[in-house]
């Protein structure tokens, strides 16, 4: 068809075919339409110059762009700048100014020395740019540019067009080409490389529409293309001057081949376009002035137009036909090529079903061969798994323990006595008594009140008699065994309680589900027994048959028929009983089981809570019955107390004056030594006797506080003589027959500033007394804070690892309150460090004792606020001792202290410089900071900018760096975890002493808390040398 096409074409051209004369008119100035410029090509616009000029490029052109803007990407901004004269026939490399990317451009004019216009020919727009964007590429770059620059054949624009016809024309020209897809086919080439093409879009002729839009209007003549460049030369010229650069199209990688440049219209000014115009009524004269050619050879020109427009009609309708032809074969193509695919794949299917087919074939007919031994192999596997089974005991057991666990707490559980409850509203009534007598300040009232309450007594001690008979028949404690047992091997089993239903249905229930799985289970054992008992009697008879010494005759009817319905209901039974399992349930059995077990344990639990309730009672009842029958009948005095007191005061009388007797021989002129000797040992008998006296009336004082708390809190009110009071809220401490003046005590002037510190010996035992200044307001206070300290550390003795306080005595003469406490000397943590420092396991034991010392404070509400250097106690270099503090002083007071800082550190932690209250945190941080002093020794370090060291920046230990960082993080380690940490597991405890065992003798050094404070006198020297606690 098509050479048949062609044929007929080739005949229209001759028989059009003009004479030799006219025809090189016509064609001097194009190239044979037939050869190049026949051929069509698919192409996308991407800029308008005019209603009738456009650039476009090859749609196959994507890559090649992408590639040529990566390449221009990285070779440009390294590039050399282009000096020197520009040449106008050179590629460069251009700087677009709307997005700064590189493009390959091509100089158009000089402006001046610093600016030039540039063509960019890879899209078709230009600007004008500065000379310094304009740079060399490489020569790999040399190569034409991708847009071509397109005019549509056959129009022309109006002569007579005005400025906003050419901005309309412009702009509807753009919107059919600009972005778009376009076919366009090649008509003649113009000087300047500018193509004469008819272009298509969705088969719409482009020059048709601009037409049609009244935007140009169709040659009289075609003519040569010296014509047309003739009369298009001056109207290129001034859209030259009024172009203006619009966004590249493609500017950089990764665009899809049509994003859309910001503007392909030029913005020009009115005076140029003015100009255009002028430019192109210019051309239009010139065009008429040349269109007086011979009227033959315009009649040629327009038969042969049409020709070639009947060729082309022709040839269009005969490409499409073929098209459509060639899409409904490939279609059937692909449809045939799919039904062939099927048909593979339902044959490969066959014959997978034929190989699967025949070896089944071949297992059945190998099984059948093997059918009897196979059969009887397997099922007597069967039996010998189920006889282990059977022979294990597996299902014996199931719910046994927890069936004996409801019948445990259904059956012998202990009840509530009868006398506990009145028991208890005695106790409660006695307790209201006794806070009324202690509350009560007349007399008269009061002894009413005690009346009341000594007839409460004899009612309780009654009840406590009964109570106690009604227990003693109780098994309290086997009981207490038995359930606290069960507890245990039951949360064993069934792990954590559930909520508890509180029904009494859930035991029966239970109970009942059990019943039914037991018969259950026992039907399909006797099944099987069964079915085995029937399989045996049938080979029994098998037997019989094919014995042949039995002299019996063998009746063939008389063999059984059924072995193979024997044989598989044995084999079913078997099987069933094997997975049988009463240890594994769904899950609505499981929650039949979970809420028994839920019950049993809420059962359990409240009988032991009673029991609890009643071993509390009862060892209540039987200290009160053994008290009672002590006290019940007579009443407690404080004449033993006051009788010690009159010995106490009669031995200081006569130390005073054997004191006062040995400074007057001392100040005598006859001295004599073997007097001051004599009378130094009376002075040291006293003193011990003194002390002695002084124990016992301690010793008296803690019987009537005993009574006061327990029996009788009238007590301070009857005798208030005796002190009893002030002796209980100073917790023990309180002592007004001991005084300063009695004691052969040495002062530490040097470290007595601020407060009087002297070092004394109490029966072997070195002391040291601090005075405090107080006044009425602070007197209670530091009563109280002394009374709560000491009580921390009672609770736990030497075990809490605290400084024991030993008295607490006032000032006849002055207003001071003495606090005793043991003396260390030489023991402090500054002290040690400066003489010879620690080792790191013995860092560890002294401050796994701090830790203890500071989880004893903190568990009784105490917040230390001044642990430093000098307040801690290495004794023996291996038991660490948390020293007092001052007691006038509240916790803030102390944590600001000028005594928290040892070093160049300060122990002071981040909150409490942003002003919050001292807490344990802040005890526990600055315990890390004295950690971290004793592991790093002579190291430098640095500080961050909250005042935390850095230990990244240090070399010790990698267990101890990872707690101290605990320690300076904002969630602080608290000293019971601190105890728990890896560092101490093996920091093994050492007892506190009662007096010091080694001793660094430091003469001069202070035991007091508050060393800095009082050195704020002394010289820097006196700070390194002197060691005090608190």
């Amino acid at each position: 068809m098509r050479r048949a096409s062609g044929g007929k074409l080739h005949e229209r051209r001759q028989r059009v075919q003009p004479s030799g004369a006219v025809m090189n008119s016509v064609t001097s100035g194009c190239t044979d339409e037939g050869t190049e410029y026949r051929k069509a090509e698919d192409v996308v616009g991407c800029y308008v110059e005019d209603a009738i000029t456009f650039w476009a490029q090859n749609i196959s052109s994507c890559n090649d762009l992408l590639k040529l803007s990566c390449a221009l990407a990285e070779a440009c901004p390294q590039a050399q700048a282009a000096f020197g004269k520009l040449d106008f026939n050179k590629i460069y490399g251009g700087c677009f100014s709307e997005d700064r990317c590189w493009y390959r451009c091509m100089v158009q004019r000089m402006i001046n020395n610093e600016k030039c216009q540039v063509l960019y020919i890879d899209y078709g727009n230009s600007e004008i740019i500065n000379r310094s964007e304009i740079v060399e590429i490489p020569e790999n770059l040399q190569y034409p540019g991708v847009a071509k620059k397109y005019r549509l054949w056959g129009l022309q624009l109006p002569a007579d067009q005005n400025l906003n016809m050419f901005d309309q024309g412009k702009t509807f020209l753009g919107s059919l080409v600009f972005e778009k897809a376009i076919k366009v086919r090649q008509k003649a080439k113009q000087k300047g490389d500018t193509i004469l093409v008819q272009a298509e879009c969705e088969k719409v002729d482009i020059g048709e529409e601009v037409a049609k839009a009244g935007f140009a209007e169709k040659n009289k003549s075609p003519g040569s293309t010296e014509d047309v460049e003739k009369r298009e030369d001056a109207a290129q010229n001034q859209r030259k001057k009024m172009k203006a650069p619009a966004q590249l199209w493609l500017n950089r990688p990764g665009h899809a081949l049509c994003n859309r440049p910001r503007a392909f219209l030029d913005p020009v000014g009115p005076t140029a376009r003015n100009e255009d115009f002028a430019g192109n009524r210019m051309v239009l004269t010139k065009e008429k002035t040349s269109s007086s050619a011979p009227v033959l050879s315009r009649g040629l020109a327009h038969v042969r137009d049409q020709n070639l427009a009947e060729e082309n009609g022709i040839f269009e309708e005969e490409k499409e036909a073929n098209r459509k032809e060639n899409v409904n074969l490939l279609r059937r193509q692909k449809e045939l090529e799919l039904e062939v695919e099927h048909l593979k794949g339902e044959l490969q299917m066959i014959n997978q079903e034929k190989e699967e087919s025949r070896k089944r074939a071949e297992c059945l007919e190998e099984t059948l061969h093997k059918y009897i031994g196979t059969k009887m192999k397997d099922l007597a596997a069967n039996v010998k798994v189920l006889k282990e089974t059977r022979h294990a005991k597996k299902n014996a057991g199931f719910g046994e323990q927890l069936s004996q666990a409801i019948k445990l707490v259904t059956e012998g559980n202990i009840a509530v006595p009868c006398s506990l409850e009145k028991l208890q509203k005695l106790w409660t009534e006695h307790d209201l008594a006794q806070e009324m007598i202690q509350l009560c300040k007349n007399v008269d009232e009061r002894d009413e009140l005690i009346m009341k309450r000594n007839g409460v007594q004899q009612n309780l001690y009654s009840a406590v008699k009964e109570f106690i008979l009604e227990v003693d028949q109780l098994f309290i404690c086997e009981r207490s065994n038995v359930l606290q047992e069960l507890s245990v091997s039951l949360e064993a089993i069934y792990g954590q309680v559930c909520e508890v239903n509180d029904s009494e249905e859930v035991f029966q229930q239970f109970l009942k589900w059990k019943c039914a799985k037991i018969e259950e289970f026992v039907d399909i054992r006797n099944n099987t027994d069964a079915a085995l008992k029937i399989l045996t009697d049938l080979f029994s008879g098998i037997l019989k048959c094919f014995d042949l010494s039995s002299e019996a005759s063998s009746n063939i009817e008389e063999i059984p028929g059924n072995v193979d319905d024997a044989l598989k209901e044995a084999e079913l039974c078997i099987c069933k009983e094997l997975k049988t399992d009463l240890t594994e349930h769904d899950e609505k059995e499981k929650e039949v089981i979970k809420s028994a077990y839920s019950k049993v344990m809420h059962e359990v639990r409240q009988e032991q809570n009673l029991i609890t309730v009643i071993q509390k009672t009862y060892l209540a009842s039987v200290e009160f019955k053994k008290q009672a029958e002590e006290w019940l009948n007579r009443r407690p005095n404080s004449d033993n107390l006051l009788s010690i007191k009159k010995a106490v005061k009669s031995l200081k009388a006569q130390l005073r004056w054997k004191l006062t007797e040995k400074k007057n021989i001392e100040e005598s002129d006859d001295y004599s030594e073997p007097e001051i000797t004599r009378i130094k040992e009376e002075i040291a008998a006293l003193r011990n006797k003194l002390f002695q006296e002084i124990h016992k009336e301690q010793e008296e004082y803690e019987k009537l506080a005993f009574l006061v708390q327990k029996w009788f809190p009238e007590l301070p009110l009857l005798y208030p003589e005796a002190g009893i009071l002030s002796y209980m809220n100073s917790g023990g401490l309180l002592s007004h027959s001991l005084e300063r003046d009695l004691l052969d005590a040495e002062p530490l002037k040097k470290l007595s500033t601020k407060r009087p510190l002297v070092c004394s010996e109490i029966q072997d035992q070195k002391v040291l007394l601090k005075g405090y200044s107080v006044d009425v307001s602070s007197e209670a206070k530091v009563i109280e804070r002394v009374a709560k300290y000491h009580k921390a550390w009672d609770q736990q003795k030497e075990e809490s690892s605290l400084l024991q306080l030993l008295f607490l005595l006032f000032c006849k003469s002055d207003p001071l309150v003495y606090l005793m406490v043991p003396y260390y000397p030489g023991a402090s943590l500054t002290a040690v460090q400066a003489d010879t420092p620690l080792t790191l396991e013995e860092t560890l034991k002294v401050m796994k004792g701090v830790a203890q010392g500071l989880q004893t404070l903190h568990g009784a509400n105490i917040v230390h606020g001044s642990l430093h250097g000098n307040n801690v106690f290495a004794v023996n270099r291996k038991q660490g001792i948390v020293g007092d503090f001052d007691f006038t002083k509240s916790e803030e007071q102390r944590a600001a202290a000028d005594t928290m800082v040892i070093g160049t550190l300060s122990l002071v932690s981040p909150e409490l410089k942003m002003g919050q209250p001292a807490s344990p945190a802040s005890d526990m941080y600055a315990y890390g900071c004295l950690l971290f002093w004793l592991c790093i020794q002579n190291q430098e370090f640095g500080i961050k900018e909250d005042g935390t060291p850095e230990v990244d920046a240090v070399g010790m230990d990698d267990k101890v760096k990872s707690l101290i960082l605990n320690l300076f993080c904002c969630d602080r380690l608290t000293a019971e975890q601190v105890l728990r940490n890896d560092c101490f597991l093996l920091a093994d405890a050492v007892p506190v002493p009662s007096q010091l065992v080694e001793e660094h003798e430091l003469p001069e050094e202070q035991h007091d808390s508050e060393k800095k404070d009082e050195e704020e006198d002394t010289a820097n020297s006196e700070k390194d040398a002197l060691n005090p606690t608190q």
